[in-house]
């Protein structure tokens, strides 16, 4: 019941929003708007197929969601994890602000970063394992005017290709050049005090030579304003494509030097703004902190936040070789550091008068009455400097009705990382609070009740790996309406670690140096059945794996994870109606979390099944989209015993969006009025479902017009109702009565031009 009221309430909400358009388009414009919409079943997409050759996504006997740039550019995300709100399948926490997303796939245990995502530009993935603690990959990744389209893929054939992924690969395909001069140059600006920049040009060099560049530079305070640009950055990118007679050469680079304020759980009770709340501020952006066991101290800038300071570079060949022969290799190199500086809480607030001296001051000289809140809080700090190089050679043949290829994979990666973590000290629970005087330390509000460890760690380590692998792939047509696809893959695998850990800072002893060397076995098989151009079925089935990580060996959690994945979807286009639905059922075998302080590590299996769905209906001027997922997952086995049974962590048994557009006119200008609602079904904070997270709701809207002299205007509004949904509690402290909520309501403007 509460559902269906939340479903009404959200639809009667976008229904208003629509209601206020004006005079519809002409029936021609609607009949354009309804071919544009089925375009997107003859899309080609590249991931889960060998080598990338491409497939048209209402053939593909997987479930992968498209998205195009203006898709993209009305999802108005305020972060690259953001996006997979538009992919079934897929539940994304990207309240910690531009990076440090938690993101999960159909019911496959995380508990914090992204353990079985994978993103990955032209069709390469940017890094060589799905995460590290305090890096997911889409930290290091920024969408821009540059993107022309992007694709996520499920489960299905990505245990064979590529990383071998076995939940989501997100492949974002840069714009390329062409023999015509194009480009836009775009402002924006918000309420938050952002001022953006964006522009990408693209042309011709010389015959069959094109280029592509773009970029953008911005600064803001931020929906949680912490006094300063707390958000800044700037990206460049080149792409280079030549195209000959029998293939194409294209080659690309992306600077990046972007950052933003991680957003941390906060207090939930002590009547901060939850959608505007920053503890962060002036008072606490600098803090020093002894950096290794010799007393050298070390004064750090907490504005750095999270964010990204380096490169993603490409090379993509593509040849047809004759005879039915065909090669095509994708090369990446990604170098750079992935830092994080943030403000982390240390157990519950409690009032001034439950200390045992009944008062405080703070380091302003401020003194605070016995009603107000102090809470313990910690600068931690990580510095990672990533390096990957991955490699992906695939020689492809038709042999009749068969389309097979035979592929080499590489990838060698490494992390070099620095922490002190914990740091622990109490400040005013306030919006920018100060730190308290000496005279109250962490231990005093651990003693009032706050259930604080005022515990410190550091470390220096450095890992090696590499992953070589072969596949198989083979695309079977056996009649024109049934084909078979099978894919199997053999990867060698070692991880070389060394680490030096200590208190607060790394001590100068060494504490582990080790070796570890794996091989595993994946593959895929499935069948496509077409019963018509507009209609088609498909069945699969998938055994893959999820390799250790640096972090893994550091805490001995040594075990390879295997997931088995069955799936079966429906895909179905018309001239009004498209969708696509995937039934799937997984297991996990051995997984391991391990997300600090009061939380110690445990080991589980889990089981998962569900349904994902997405499609859209087109009449005239009107345009609906929706997307959902119904899963049931389950922990089978663990290592702490009362967990059987319960339901796996902050992933919601069900989600849902849904996304009307209006197109219409004013006078020479032509404008479309959109809106999203997205809902969200009640979560646990922990395997032992002790801490549990209500459903929510969360309405955007916007318009966007364009006028006949290629200049065009945007205003988008972000969580229109101010929802204070909260996406995750306390991972470090379940206990504590601390959550994350979504960021609060805000508004955007853009202006730009087209030429």
């Amino acid at each position: 019941m509460r559902f269906s009221h939340r479903v009404l309430k959200s639809s009667t909400a976008i229904a208003a929003i629509v209601a206020m358009s004006p005079t519809a388009v002409s029936a021609q414009d609607a009949e354009a708007n309804a071919d544009a919409d089925n375009m997107a079943f003859e899309e080609i997409v590249v991931l889960g197929t060998p080598g990338g050759a491409g497939v048209r996504k209402q053939d593909a006997s997987f479930a992968i969601t498209t998205m195009n740039a203006d898709t993209i550019g009305l999802a108005g995300a305020k972060s690259t994890a953001e996006l997979f709100t538009l992919v079934p399948g897929v539940w994304a926490e990207s309240s910690g602000g531009i990076a440090g997303a938690n993101i999960d796939v159909r019911g496959l245990p995380g508990g914090g970063d992204a353990p079985f995502v994978t993103m990955s530009l032209n069709g390469a993935p940017i890094y060589g394992t799905e995460m590290l603690s305090f890096f997911e990959q889409s930290s290091i990744f920024r969408v821009d005017e540059t993107i022309q389209s992007a694709e996520a893929l499920r489960g299905g054939p990505n245990s064979v290709f590529s990383n071998g992924e076995p939940g989501v690969t997100l492949n974002f395909n840069l714009k390329k050049g062409g023999p015509e001069t194009e480009g836009r140059v775009k402002y924006t600006t918000s309420d938050y005090n952002l001022q953006r920049v964006d522009a990408v040009l693209s042309g011709q060099i010389d015959d069959g030579l094109y280029y592509m560049v773009g970029g953008y530079i911005r600064s803001s305070h931020g929906v949680r304003d912490a006094e300063f640009n707390s958000e800044k950055g700037n990206q460049f990118t080149v792409h280079l494509t030549k195209e000959f007679d029998n293939g194409e050469i294209s080659a690309f680079t992306r600077v990046t030097d972007d950052h933003g304020q991680w957003y941390l759980p906060m207090a939930l009770f002590t009547g901060n703004d939850l959608g505007e709340f920053s503890q962060l501020g002036n008072n606490t952006r600098f803090r020093t902190l002894q950096v290794h066991g010799n007393g050298e101290t070390e004064q750090f800038d907490f504005a750095d936040g999270r964010g990204w300071d380096g490169s993603i570079s490409g090379l993509k060949i593509d040849f047809d070789l004759g005879d039915g022969w065909r090669v095509r290799n994708n090369t990446s190199y990604t170098k750079g550091a992935a830092d994080t500086y943030g403000l982390v809480p240390d157990g519950s607030p409690v009032q001034v008068s439950a200390l045992a001296s009944g008062s405080a001051t703070t380091l302003g000289g401020v003194d605070l009455a016995g009603s107000e809140y102090v809470q313990n809080y910690g600068h931690w700090v990580v510095q990672k400097d990533l390096e990957s190089f991955t490699n992906d050679l695939s020689l492809n043949k038709m042999v009749g009705d068969h389309d097979v290829t035979f592929g080499y994979y590489k990838a060698t990666w490494s992390s070099d990382d620095f922490w002190t973590i914990g740091n622990f000290t109490p400040l005013h629970n306030v919006a920018n609070g100060d730190f308290l005087d000496a005279g109250t330390a962490c231990s005093d509000l651990s003693d009032a009740g706050s259930g604080s460890g005022c515990w410190a760690y550091g470390l220096d380590s450095a890992g090696d790996a590499t992953a070589d692998a072969l596949y198989i792939a083979d695309s079977w047509q056996i009649t024109p309406e049934l084909r078979f696809d099978f894919g199997l893959r053999h990867e060698w695998f070692e991880i070389d670690y060394t680490l030096d850990s200590g208190p607060g800072f790394p001590d100068g002893t060494r504490d582990l140096a080790t070796t570890l060397n794996d091989k595993e076995w994946a593959y895929t098989a499935a069948v496509n059945y077409d019963f018509s151009d507009d209609l088609g079925v498909f069945a699969r089935y998938s055994d893959g794996y999820l390799m250790p990580h640096f972090d893994d060996v550091r805490e001995n959690n040594l075990n390879v994870n295997g997931v088995k994945q069955l799936e079966g979807g429906v895909k179905f286009s018309s001239d009004h109606v498209g969708l696509f639905a995937t039934v799937f059922y997984n297991k996990n075998d051995s997984f391991s979390s391990v997300v600090g302080s009061t939380v110690g590590a445990v080991a589980f299996k889990t089981r998962s099944v569900g349904v994902e769905f997405e499609g859209h209906y087109t009449y005239d001027a009107f345009n609906l989209s929706f997307l959902g997922t119904l899963q049931d997952a389950e922990i089978t086995e663990s290592t702490t015993a009362t967990d059987i049974g319960n339901q796996v962590l902050r992933q919601p048994k069900w989600q849902a969006r849904i996304s009307p557009s209006y197109d219409f006119e004013i006078g020479d200008m032509t404008a479309t009025l959109y809106g999203a609602v997205q809902l969200v079904g009640k979560r646990f904070g922990d395997n032992g479902n002790s801490v549990e997270l209500a459903g929510y709701e969360k309405i955007d809207a916007g318009v966007m017009v364009r006028t006949s002299s290629n200049l065009f205007f945007q205003v988008h509004a972000d969580n229109l109702t101010d929802s204070h949904g909260i996406t995750e509690g306390d991972p470090r402290n379940p206990a504590a009565p601390n959550g994350r909520p979504i960021l609060g309501r805000s508004f955007k403007f853009s202006i730009g031009y087209d030429f």
